[in-house]
């Protein structure tokens, strides 16, 4: 009965919040509607982060390099004048992504700790340097996409991308497509051996597991899920840039994780719109007035008082406040 309870307890606000997704569309304007497929797309982005750092262990600081790398290769392979089909393109995509994942992963994770850090870093800045010295990929100009994905059943177009409407629900449907299958990995044996790693590799290894193999199956399809993000980027602003494959891209989706709280899927995702609130709120003009363009600052004070005051994150807030309630002493 608890365990029913506590499913329930767990289930209600994930409907709501998707029940509240839904009905956004209809009742906000266009400009707070193109945030909020942004912010969705930054929450899938952050999710795949959480796989690497939240259940593994693995705090990787080049994960922008498969955000960007899906981003061009959608534009790379997007033609000028023909809407290319959603079913060759994704694929495509996601297929390279995860190679390039399977690469740098097969060469980090030779090293751990701050020799891990630094590694992925190292990879990301070298994608980055490709893409922004390259003449195929615009150089530092980046590269535009003139027509967007479609689905199409010979004559009949089924899901057009170009479209707002329809590019707003396909990104909520992978957003939650990518939380139910992180939330079915956290459960599967795959899962716990990641959380076994995360809690002690050398206990893992003495036990009779590999754990390299597990670690390299987690960065890639890390990777791989950043390169659904990177694809619903690209698509979505019909232009891409080296800078989203830059140091602070992957430092800006670990913040989120900060914020929202490290372990949790749920955090990932509250971690994602949070930052995304907050730094439209220190950008207005309309609350700041000058001050705005100095927005970085009171984002930065923020987010040291969250991490100082929230240790485990804003989901883990109602835990903490549990823990430090001091209890009444009873009469007699």
């Amino acid at each position: 009965m608890t365990t029913t309870a506590s499913i329930i307890s767990r289930a209600v606000p994930l409907v709501a919040a998707c029940a509240l997704l839904v009905v956004f569309p209809f009742v906000g304007g266009k400009f707070y509607v193109d945030l909020m497929v942004t912010t969705m797309i930054l929450a899938i982005f952050a999710l795949s982060l959480e796989l690497l750092v939240g259940r593994t262990g693995l705090v990787s600081f080049g994960h922008a390099a498969f955000f960007g790398i899906a981003a061009y290769v959608t534009a790379l392979l997007t033609p000028q004048s023909e809407a290319p089909s959603i079913v060759w393109l994704l694929p495509a995509v996601l297929i390279i992504t995860a190679l390039a994942a399977c690469a740098i992963g097969a060469l980090s994770l030779r090293t751990r700790g701050i020799y891990f850090i630094m590694v992925t870093l190292a990879f990301a800045q070298m994608a980055y340097f490709v893409f922004h010295d390259m003449k195929f990929s615009g150089g530092s100009d980046g590269r535009y996409l003139y027509v967007k994905p479609v689905l199409a059943l010979g004559p009949y177009t089924l899901v057009d991308f170009d479209r707002p409407l329809t590019f707003y629900f396909a990104t909520l449907a992978a957003l939650v497509l990518v939380y139910a299958l992180l939330a079915s990995v956290g459960r599967s044996r795959f899962g716990h051996a990641l959380s076994g790693i995360k809690a002690n590799e050398q206990r893992m290894r003495a036990a009779g597991f590999s754990t390299y193999p597990y670690k390299l199956a987690a960065f890639v399809l890390a990777g791989l899920l950043a390169g659904v993000a990177g694809f619903l980027y690209a698509v979505k602003d019909g232009f891409v840039n080296p800078e989203i494959l830059a140091w602070h891209q992957s430092g800006t989706v670990l913040l989120m994780l900060i914020l929202g709280g490290i372990g949790s899927l749920r955090g990932a995702v509250v971690g994602a719109f949070l930052f995304v609130v907050l730094k439209e709120l220190f950008q207005s003009e309309a609350v700041f007035g000058g001050f705005a363009k100095h927005w970085q600052l009171p984002l930065g004070l923020t987010i040291i008082a969250c991490v100082a005051l929230m240790p485990n994150g804003v989901t883990g807030l109602p835990s903490q406040l549990r823990r430090t309630r001091i209890p009444v002493p009873h009469a007699g």
